[in-house]
């Protein structure tokens, strides 16, 4: 594996040490011991910069429909900002920040229907993701219910190790279908030469994706979606990963085909993603 596919780790301080809280409390003993052995639960992760957020609305969003999809009811939006606002409010004003909605009735249990759902929210050290260029194993994986971003997912960090243990920086989902759909924890992207290509498949559309897409639709960049095997990569001029840690990280192989690194398509989608403005919540 590259060590350029390695993200930066950060040097942690006091100040940006991981914490957590409960429902605007710091997290006990007590809290989070029932977390530890539950899986039924969705998140949403972000970069906070100068004490900001790129697509808060986005992710105020994300948060809501899963929770109706989950548990039936979702918090209000501004409830929600509130616990981010008193997470932020001691500590670096740059950070990572993870919100986790889960039902204080655990899983396999039919109570917590209907029931609006806790909230736990997690600070740490800032991150922005590997330089790459990255090699990607292709894996055949669907994930349950994708349009969740949802906490039960094994799966990735299996796949994850065994295509590091294969030579590999990650891994990267293909369908029943034959269709590449999204990588292990990361959103694809590709060039074609004059416009970006996302992929058609059943996947979490992320939120780093859909700032991109407004953003390059504000810029004039055409864009097309589209069903992508691994059979039409050599008709493709570029590839990227991104996530919440970076807008566009380049990959110049998938299994054993060669892609061109494209440094001006992963220039355009930082440009972008620049483009989005930062909102406080």
């Amino acid at each position: 594996m590259s060590t350029a596919a390695t993200p930066t780790a950060p040097t942690t301080t006091p100040d940006d040490a991981p914490r957590a809280q409960r429902n605007g409390r710091p997290a006990t003993v007590e809290d989070l011991t029932p977390l530890a052995f539950a899986g039924y639960a969705h998140f949403t992760a972000m970069q906070v910069r100068d004490g900001r957020i790129r697509g808060l609305d986005l992710h105020l969003e994300r948060l809501r429909s899963a929770s109706v999809e989950l548990f039936g009811l979702a918090l209000p939006d501004e409830r929600v900002r509130a616990l981010l606002r008193t997470a932020l409010a001691d500590g670096p004003a740059d950070r990572s920040l993870t919100a986790t909605m889960y039902s204080s009735a655990g899983e396999f249990t039919a109570r917590g229907v209907d029931t609006e759902p806790d909230v736990l929210v997690r600070t740490a050290a800032p991150h922005n993701g590997p330089a790459g260029p990255l090699a990607l194993a292709a894996v055949e994986h669907e994930r349950d219910l994708p349009a969740v971003k949802h906490v039960g997912e094994v799966a990735k960090t299996y796949h994850l190790r065994r295509a590091v243990a294969q030579g590999f920086d990650d891994a990267v989902f293909v369908d029943r279908r034959g269709r590449l759909s999204e990588g292990t924890i990361w959103n694809l992207a590709f060039w074609d030469g004059t416009a970006v290509v996302w992929p058609v498949a059943d996947l979490l559309g992320g939120i780093t994706m859909a700032i991109l897409r407004r953003q390059l639709d504000r810029l004039g960049v055409p864009q097309h979606d589209r069903e992508i095997t691994l059979a039409d990569l050599p008709t493709l001029s570029g590839a990227v990963v991104m996530n919440s840690w970076t807008p566009g990280v380049a990959v110049h192989r998938i299994d054993g085909v060669t892609v061109p690194e494209a440094p001006g398509f992963v220039e355009l989608l930082h440009r972008a993603y620049a483009a989005e403005p930062l909102t406080a919540p």
